[in-house]
């Protein structure tokens, strides 16, 4: 019997594994919400422990060894161990979600809740400075709050001044952690590795305003920095090379840390689509984002032996052939409930040359909303699609939501289980 990491190894190469490789938790865009995570590992009758965020913006709660052992997953995470709000994963204690239920953060996790039940959460864990997300009430994760220039002003906007801050090169603490944690993984289990840190997602959504950054400046606004592409192009162009600078830089130091002990390198988690068509145009994606991620991802290629991990949400078809030629290995999350995302003919005409990692389950409708039975039959076609030949992680499409009941994920799981069950 094949280890997961050779497994995962097989199906990096496309070759189809005697197991269908398993994700959950091994990526900040393939995890799971603390609330329907506490509600799993009861459904499994594992030992009551607090849940563990780990990813903040999210809520993502921590996959940790046992459920990894009961629901026969694949893959883990390695990281540098800061979070999208710029503060240090290490220490804990208690906060309690708005659903109620009692979790474990990091000990600069700090936040405040209004009159209007609105909760806030503060860069680099400073509440002496405004907050950089919010989550309503009745929510299940943070949105980012804007701040910084809403337009571009050419008298006064320097890009690299602006985004300084933003795009740092990682420190001896983050990669001393990281080489830890995967030796430890590497050496003492067979699970396969994936670097899960977001190597240079260019304008993603999650990053531009600056939630890590105590006081941000430049253009943080999310449609002005869209506009800005023709406004001021010279701009994000200026914002993209920096980010590629310490992205290579970044890379360079990682593969120091950790060789080709990693195999998969999460490069980008930039939407490139809505659900009905793309965000930008193709010339778009030419100009400012393919020079920049031919350059990360032929840097990569050329000298180590991980795999690039992108995702991309929505309608992204348009975009495959421009992709593939941007050094893109897998693609993530596969969402089939986009205009244009025929599962068949995505394997057809593209399965040979990206690793599927993902669209198990719709995430937006039928693992939230539908019945055990239903989630169990979407899964079992999704696999039945997507597997053959090789080339296909099992991931949900994004991360499952905190509403998601016990018995859905256990249908979905069952689904899973039951294809595994029957390869010989």
């Amino acid at each position: 019997m094949l280890t997961s990491r050779e497994r995962l190894n097989q199906t990096l190469n496309h070759e189809e594994p005697e197991q269908l490789v398993v994700d959950m938790g091994a990526t900040s865009v393939s995890g799971i919400n603390a609330n329907a995570l506490a509600r799993l590992r009861d459904a499994l009758g594992l030992e009551k422990k607090k849940i563990k965020i780990h990813e903040p913006l999210q809520l993502l709660g921590q996959v940790e060894e046992d459920v990894r052992q009961a629901l026969h997953l694949d893959v883990v995470e390695v990281t540098g161990n800061y979070n999208i709000f710029g503060f240090c994963n290490e220490g804990r204690k208690p906060w309690t979600m708005q659903s109620g239920l009692e979790v474990d953060v990091p000990l600069e996790f700090n936040t405040t809740v209004d009159e209007k039940g609105r909760t806030y959460i503060y860069p680099q864990g400073d509440m002496s400075v405004p907050p950089s997300g919010m989550m309503p009430k009745g929510g299940f994760f943070f949105d980012n709050i804007t701040r910084g220039n809403i337009e571009f002003d050419e008298d006064t906007d320097s890009a690299r001044e602006d985004f300084g801050k933003d795009y740092t090169v990682l420190n001896d603490k983050q990669l001393r952690f990281l080489e830890k944690q995967c030796d430890d993984y590497y050496n003492n289990t067979g699970y396969g590795i994936a670097y899960s840190g977001n190597l240079a997602a260019l304008g993603d959504f999650a990053i531009v305003p600056g939630p890590s950054v105590k006081h941000p400046k430049g253009i943080r606004d999310l449609p002005s920095f869209m506009m800005a592409h023709s406004i001021c192009p010279d701009y994000i162009h200026e914002v993209f090379e920096m980010h590629t600078e310490a992205a290579l830089a970044n890379a360079k130091l990682i593969y120091e840390a950790c060789g080709d002990k990693i195999q998969v390198m999460c490069v980008s988690g930039t939407d490139f689509g809505t659900q009905n068509g793309p965000f930008m145009s193709l010339d778009t994606y030419r100009e400012f984002y393919k020079p920049c991620y031919q350059k990360i991802n032929g840097w990569i290629h050329e000298n180590t032996k991980w795999k690039t991990f992108f995702h991309s949400c929505g309608a992204i078809s348009a975009f495959l052939q421009d992709f593939y030629e941007s050094g893109i290995d897998i693609l993530n999350p596969v969402q089939l409930s986009a205009k244009g995302m025929d599962g068949k003919e995505l394997k057809e005409k593209w399965g040979d040359k990206f690793v599927f990692w993902g669209g198990g389950v719709d995430t937006q409708n039928t693992l939230p909303f539908k019945k055990p039975e239903d989630v169990y039959q979407e899964v079992s076609e999704r696999i039945a699609l997507f597997a053959k030949g090789g080339g296909y992680v099992f991931n949900t499409t994004h991360n499952i939501q905190g509403q998601v009941s016990a018995e859905n994920l256990l249908a979905m799981f069952e689904a899973v289980r039951d294809y595994n069950n029957g390869k010989k």
